[in-house]
């Protein structure tokens, strides 16, 4: 590998799967309860993805135990399209929107998630000495960061609606 301490590389990726570990629950707590069909499936495939991350991490972990570098042979799956107005949700959660506490409150908690597992990938990516670690790194924090861009989309599109609806008026 480099002189980057092999312990250094596997206490990184042993955080880096803690977090999609509690990403993937998250989003299957999310699915179970969400009653929009839309964002159940989107939130199941959310879960997906973050179990495939945490596998492949593990993977890496595993080899760096073993063998004191990662595998370059291993790879991250395919991302789910997340674009468009409303990336997680059908139309008809509009139409009982006064009453979507729960996926407001998914989509907050989402982003969130999203967003400092995005931060924790970037660190990584400037503090690791080893190119195909920076690579990986680099492609989990721009997944994230498409995760977060969708789930704060979805947020901004609903939001108006669902303050005007529970009579929120922040002014």
């Amino acid at each position: 590998m480099s002189n980057e301490p092999i312990e250094k590389v596997a206490d990184g990726l042993l955080k880096a799967i803690r977090s999609e570990r509690e990403g993937q629950h998250f989003y299957l707590m999310a699915a179970r309860t969400c009653q929009d069909p839309r964002g159940r499936e989107v939130f199941e495939q959310l879960a997906a993805e973050e179990l495939g991350h945490a596998e492949f991490l593990q993977k890496q972990y595993q080899s760096v135990l073993d063998t004191g570098r990662p595998d370059e042979n291993l790879k991250l799956g395919t991302q789910m399209d997340l674009s468009g107005p409303n990336p997680i949700f059908s139309d008809q959660i509009r139409s009982r929107l006064k009453d979507a506490h729960f996926e407001m409150t998914a989509l907050s908690v989402g982003a969130q998630l999203e967003l400092d597992a995005q931060k924790y990938y970037s660190k990584m990516v400037t503090e690791s000495e080893v190119i195909y670690i920076k690579t990986f790194y680099s492609e989990l924090a721009d997944w994230e960061a498409g995760h977060y861009r969708a789930l704060l989309t979805q947020q901004e599109s609903l939001k108006e609606d669902y303050w005007s609806g529970g009579g929120f008026a922040p002014f």
